[in-house]
């Protein structure tokens, strides 16, 4: 049987490629952040909470786009380990304030710093200025917002921009 042209396709396909590299990021994303005792949804967690100084558990819940049952689930999880605290709203006893302990600030740091060497490990044929533009590149592509960089991160499966 013949085969079909391929008309107006581009010499390079990226799929492959993006997909390749991001499971070598995700896997030795979650080899270094398990020791930690973090995965990648808790990273995400633990750095929207730093960024924001707290957020309400609704308020985390939205940003993260999950369901209020699953956050509940994460913040037990960042609770047990003393990385969160919860309580309750002093102007809405209904709402929960989460916000990351000195504990969790730590864990979050040391988990970036070895993230920050996977990058280098698995990016490290590109120089800085080639980094840059590939960041610059994924942003565009990703919709030019880190909203976009934390709705994928926020998937256990992806690792965090």
């Amino acid at each position: 049987m013949a085969s079909l042209p391929v008309v107006n396709q581009p010499v390079h396909r990226c799929g492959a490629l993006l997909e390749h590299l991001a499971r070598r990021l995700r896997l030795r994303s979650e080899s270094v952040l398990a020791p930690l005792g973090l995965r990648p949804r808790h990273l995400v967690a633990l750095t929207v909470l730093r960024d924001r100084g707290g957020s309400t558990q609704q308020a985390l819940a939205s940003t993260l786009e999950m369901d209020g049952t699953n956050v509940v689930g994460l913040l037990n999880d960042l609770e047990a380990e003393k990385l969160i605290e919860r309580r309750r709203s002093p102007e809405d006893r209904r709402r929960h304030l989460v916000e990351l302990t000195e504990a969790g600030a730590k864990r979050l740091a040391k988990a970036e710093f070895a993230l920050a060497a996977v990058e280098d490990e698995v990016l490290g044929a590109l120089d800085h200025d080639q980094r840059e533009t590939l960041y610059g590149l994924l942003q565009q592509v990703a919709g030019g917002s880190a909203e976009a960089c934390a709705e994928v991160a926020a998937c256990d499966e992806v690792p965090p921009c």
